[in-house]
Formats: structure tokens, sequence, C-alpha cells
């Protein structure tokens, strides 16, 4: 039933594909195909008759379990330390060379091992007893459902693990998005996909020096999963039909175990296929995943990511009127060229514009991934033993490499003190060098001249010199700046990552948590609400939605009045323009009162977010917009009179102190032409009579020649 299923949605692979590309269009023939809660119309990718069975009204505040299912050397290097000096068999640099490298027995021991000590109880409860977090984003290996290649054996065990996971989700009061993080032939072509793809070993070609083992990736970087990339061109000649059709297939099998646990709150097909994936026909692969997901989970959320086409353009429109789907975009700051602070909190905060317009054009927005890195430093976090051409931009900070977190008897561990930078060597450099690993860049506090600009930064080493570190006070302002704009306007968030095997809480959760960057509790703290004031071109109001059909104003308002235990029987009198602007402002005192604590501005489809200017006094706002202990330098000529007065004091003492412990001195002093009339005077033998030799002393009348 399966294959006949995937047979017949493929079968209007090419028909939908052409249609999307002309927009959508109207079959009369097309009745809708009825699911739980709507029709489905395949003519043109959208639904009809939405009964909001499970309307998106909370917030998600969650983390990413990233590199367990799906490794990522820069994650957990413990894991990749054994692959360094390696050559071209028998180096590993993604989840897929790992498996092909160790072969199925060797490689799922080691997984085995990672999976018991990456991912614990311990941690979830952690995460769940900090208040902050209420859902968590694992991302999967599509090979854990449908197994191909190397795979095969290697990753044995994976879903027992995770069925456990959900377990404990389920026991803490977590929920769980499972997000399809790889695909065959990858989606992207990085090591994030399961296998990197565009690679080639160089070292036949670099002679000089002899021995070294050489690669490049990121010049030829491509992904192969929805087609042939020609690198030419820079187009797909063809789509892979049989790739897209292992795809759905093993999305088959995900819903079918885990459509019936009551910790899953939806799944994402794919992350992040890149930019240059043909657009109609992921959108239709879309269309084909949210089909299968709602047949067999109908209150699933279905996320799909936004191809790092964050545009309305793109998808405004797409699967209008279908429930429960959500846009994920991934914001990050750590791939931004070097700059001040000042300008990371506007990028940050200036997010969103763009998230509040992607509502109003698509839907609701998550943003599934962002962290608080301002650098590209992380080793590895361009891939093993490699970088980006021209990354890192600024020097970065080393500190020791991190013991193993699942134990010694990991090979490759610990990392060699006296070994430098080791190969295989990529286009670019990273890697532990003497038993050090670069992790970030430290923020320095700001001198009283530069503050306003922010500019202290220029000039500041990769480590703050002691009482000049500032990175405490940059990050905690910068988180919540960027919690505000994720959470303020959108339908939540997720942090990548809930931890690192390196000491980096730029991308730890846990870690920020530790060092007081991510306050802890619901997050209903007026520093967050105000945290972007400076930033902002405008507030915005939560108004009914003038496209909505009445009812579903009606049923938004009636859920609103309800949560605040207030009567909505008059809701059902209303009608036309007077239902729609009673829809304003029971909508928008809803949203401002509870969206600290999670509420969004969705109402089941009866409501959507709008900018309106609003101007606020210095007294409304409470947060230190600068929050940093701001260091005086001190002036030039005060340095240069210190220095005088320090070098005459100095010299007089050494003087003193010779004139009194050698007589030497003293004899030659008293004997100098140039100086007689100095050691004659009386001012000098009173000063230092007592200071001569023995014998020698004398005021009026005794001759000390």
């Amino acid at each position: 039933t399966t294959n006949m299923n995937l047979c017949r949605l493929l079968s209007i692979w090419t028909l939908a594909v052409g249609a999307s590309a002309k927009g959508p269009l109207t079959d009369d023939a097309d009745e809708g195909t009825p699911f739980k809660h709507f029709l489905a119309f395949n003519s043109n990718q959208t639904c009809a008759s939405d009964s909001h069975a499970m309307p998106f009204n909370n917030q998600i505040r969650g983390v990413n379990l990233g590199g367990w299912m799906v490794l990522e050397p820069w994650i957990t290097p413990s894991l990749f330390y054994q692959f360094l000096g390696g050559d071209e068999t028998n180096t590993a640099m993604d989840h897929y060379s790992f498996c092909e490298v160790l072969g199925p027995e060797e490689g799922n021991k080691q997984l085995k091992r990672h999976w018991e000590s990456w991912v614990t109880e311990d941690i979830i409860k952690e995460l769940a007893d900090s208040g902050a977090v209420n859902s968590l984003r694992v991302p999967v290996g599509d090979f854990m459902f449908e197994p191909y290649g190397p795979y095969i054996g290697c990753t044995d065990g994976a879903l027992d693990y995770l069925d456990t996971l959900l377990d404990w989700a389920h026991a803490y009061g977590l929920s769980v998005l499972l997000d399809v993080h790889t695909q065959k032939d990858s989606q992207n072509g990085f090591d994030n996909s399961g296998q990197t793809q565009g690679f080639q070993w160089t070292s036949r070609i670099s002679n000089y020096p002899r021995g070294l083992t050489t690669f490049q990736h990121w010049p030829i970087r491509a992904a192969h999963w929805i087609g042939d990339f020609d690198s030419e061109a820079v187009n797909y000649t063809n789509i892979n039909h049989d790739n897209i059709a292992h795809s759905l297939r093993a999305i088959d099998h995900l819903v079918d175990r885990y459509s019936g646990h009551p910790a899953v709150l939806g799944v994402e097909p794919v992350n992040e296929p890149w930019e240059l994936t043909p657009i109609e026909a992921l959108k239709t692969f879309y269309w084909d995943a949210y089909l299968i997901v709602k047949k067999k989970a109908p209150y699933w959320k279905f996320i799909m990511h936004d191809s790092f086409r964050f545009t309305p353009e793109t998808w405004g429109g797409f699967m209008k009127g279908c429930p429960d789907r959500a846009l994920d975009t991934h914001i990050y700051q750590a791939w931004m060229d070097p700059s001040s602070r000042l300008t990371f909190y506007n990028n940050a905060c200036a997010q969103k514009q763009q998230i509040a317009l992607m509502e109003r054009e698509f839907g609701p927005v998550i943003v599934g991934e962002w962290s608080l890195a301002t650098d590209n430093c992380a080793m590895w976090l361009n891939g093993f033993n490699d970088n980006l051409p021209g990354f890192p931009r600024s020097p970065c900070k080393y500190i020791p490499c991190s013991l193993p977190y699942m134990g010694s008897d990991q090979p490759g561990t610990p990392v060699d003190p006296g070994a430098a930078l080791q190969g295989p060597y990529g286009t670019g450099i990273s890697g532990p060098s003497f038993g050090l690993c670069p992790v970030d860049r430290d923020w320095m506090t700001e001198r009283y001249n530069s503050a306003e600009s922010g500019s202290n930064w220029m000039s500041s080493p990769p480590e703050a010199p002691r009482g000049r570190d500032g990175t405490d006070e940059v990050m905690s302002l910068l988180a919540l700046k960027k919690i505000s704009a994720f959470s303020g306007i959108g339908h939540g968030f997720y942090f990548w990552n809930f931890r690192t095997d390196l000491y980096n809480p730029q991308w730890s959760y846990l870690l920020a948590l530790e060092r007081g960057w991510i306050p802890k509790g619901d997050l209903n703290d007026e520093r967050i609400m105000n945290s972007c004031h400076r930033e902002d071109v405008g507030a915005f109001v939560c108004e009914a939605n003038r496209e909505a059909p009445e009812e579903t104003v009606k049923n938004g308002i009636s859920y609103a009045l309800g949560e605040e235990k207030k009567d909505s029987a008059y809701v059902v009198k209303l009608e036309g323009e007077p239902l729609y602007s009673e829809g304003d402002a029971v909508f928008d005192e809803f949203w401002k009162s509870h969206r600290a604590t999670g509420a969004t501005c969705d109402f089941g489809g009866a409501a959507q977010l709008k900018e309106a200017n609003v101007t606020h006094t210095d007294e409304y706002y409470s947060d230190d917009y600068y929050n940093a202990v701001e260091v005086k330098e001190f002036a030039t000529w005060k340095i240069v009179l210190l220095v005088v007065i320090g070098t005459l004091v100095g010299s007089l003492t050494g003087f003193a102190l010779a004139m009194k412990l050698s007589p030497k001195f003293s004899r030659r002093v008293r004997s100098s032409t140039i100086l007689r009339p100095v050691t004659r005077s009386t001012v000098f033998r009173q000063s230092f009579g007592n200071m001569l030799e023995p014998g020698l002393q004398g005021y009026a009348g005794i001759s000390m020649d």
C-alpha cells in the first residue's frame, strides 16, 4: 500500500511542478481529497475547509539535540580525532564516511557509546527544569528509517535510543519535532546532511611539501539529492525521482513508528535544502510529504525549511489554507563580517520585520536554528580540518581540547599535546594544535570614548586581558534581543545546540544557561520584552485577519475570551466589520498580555501581525542598553608625569643607597670636580653626612679633602 501511494504521488510530480511554475491553477475537476480536518487540492497545492483542530496558539521555546543521531565533527570532535593524520583511505569527515571507514561493527560500537553519553535523561531533565524550554528539535537520519550504503549495520539500534528519548521528553513535559536532517546524496553538500558532496582529494597534485594529504570541498561543493547538479551551468539538469521516492518512504516509516507517541509535535521532512534547489520541485516534495503525514498523523505539525530563501516571493501563498504547516528559517550571525556589538544588536532586532512579514504572507514562522556566536572560530564549524576560504575573519582564542565525553576508551583521544596541526588539509585551516583547540573570541568592555560606537572590537585580542572581558555582558544582552525578536513576533525558536564537546557557550544552551546569558524561567521578563526598543523602527499590533472567514474569527475571539474566563456569548451575533474590529481589540490585548509566556498572534488563523508606529518615553524602558562595565582611559600626560616622577624618585633612592653602602662610590662622588660644589654644600652635608665613611664626616671647620 505504501509503495502504491508513493507511486501515485510521484505520478503527479511532473504535473504539480508544471502547475506550480505557472502559479496556482484552478481545476474545476479537482474536488479535493478529504482528510480528517481539511480538503487537499493537488491541482494547486492548497487546502480548504480547515477545522483548526490544533491551532498554533503556543510558542515554541526549544533547543536542538544536534550531533546525536546525525554526526557533525564540529559538535563532537572527540569522535573524529581518530582520523587526524589520516589519508584518502582512512579519513572520515561526516556520518557517511564514519561508517564507511570504520565498518559496520566498529562504527556501531562507537556510535552506541556515543548515543548513550551524548544525550542522557539528566540532560533532558535539566533542560525541562530550566523553565525556559518546552520543546526539542531532534535531527534524525533518513537512513534510520530506510537504511542504505555504509549506514546498514553501522546505525543499528539508533531507533531504540530515539524511542527512549521520546519517552523521557514526554515524562518531563517536552514536545519533540523530528527533523529529517539527512537525505540520500545530500541536500546541501554540507557534512550536516550526512554526506559531504562536491569533494576531491588533491594529494597527487600537491607535490610540495611532500607527504601532505590534501583535499578541496568548498570551491566545488554540490548537492545531488534532488537531481544532478551542473556546477558550470549552476543548475540542475534533471530531477532524481528515485531519491525523492526514498525520502518519502523514510517519512512514511517515521510516521508509522511514531504517529501514536504523545511527545511528538510533528516532522520536518528535510533540513536546509540548499538555495540552488529547484524551488518548484522542492515545493512538490513538501506537498507530497505533507499528505503522507496528515493521512496517518492528522494532529502533527509540518515544518518546512525555507531553503535559505526567506522571502514572500518564494513562499507567499504556498499551501494556503493547509492546517498545521509552518516555515522554518535559520538565523545565524557567526558568518557575518566582524563588527561592533552594536551591529550585532541591530541585526538581531531587525529580524522582527522579516519574520512579521513572512507571518503575514505565509503563516507561522519558527526560527529552527540560532546561536549566540558572533564569530566563525568554533573548530571544524565549516568542516573537518577545513574552512571556508577567508574564514575565520578574525584571530581566534585557543583553549585546551576537551577530554572525550564518552570515556577514555575512545580511539584518538585525548588530543596529542605534542603534535602540531595534523592533516589531511583542506582549503582552510581549523584543527587542534599542541593540545589546543580554537573556540571563539572574547568581547572586551568598551572604553568611555568608544561606547556609543562600540568600536573597541577592532583592536581587541582574541582573549581579553584580565579585567577587560565583556563577553558575559555582550552575550547576555544579545540573547535578550534575539529571544525578543524570535519569540515576540513569530511562533518560537529552537536554539542550536543543546551542548558542545568543546567549551563553546555561544553554541551550547546548557553552558549559556550556566553563564547566565540566557535567563531561566518562562522568559516572562520585561528585559526581554523591551530589549529591542532602540532598534525597533515601529511596534506591532495583532489584528484580525480580514481574509479569514467570519466563523474562524469568531472561534479565535471565543478562544481568547475563554482563556481569560470572559463571556463570549455576544460574539455569535457579530458579523462583517464590527466582528473584525472586535477581533482587533481582543486579539491585540490577549497577545500583548500573554506573548511573554508563549502566546502567538495566530488564533487558529484568525489573526495576523501588523506594524504600528508607537513612541515611548525613556522611562518606559528598563534595560541597560550597553550593559557593560566601561573602562576610562588614563590621560597620556598623566602617564608621562608619573614616569618622570618615578624616575627621579628611583634615581635619588639609588644614589642615597649607593652613598650609604659603597665607600668607593662615596669617595668618587666627593672627589668629583663636577660634583664638588654640591658635596661641599651645607645641604649635602646635612642630608648625606651620615652616609659618608667613618672619620671622613665633617661639618664647619673640618676638611673633607
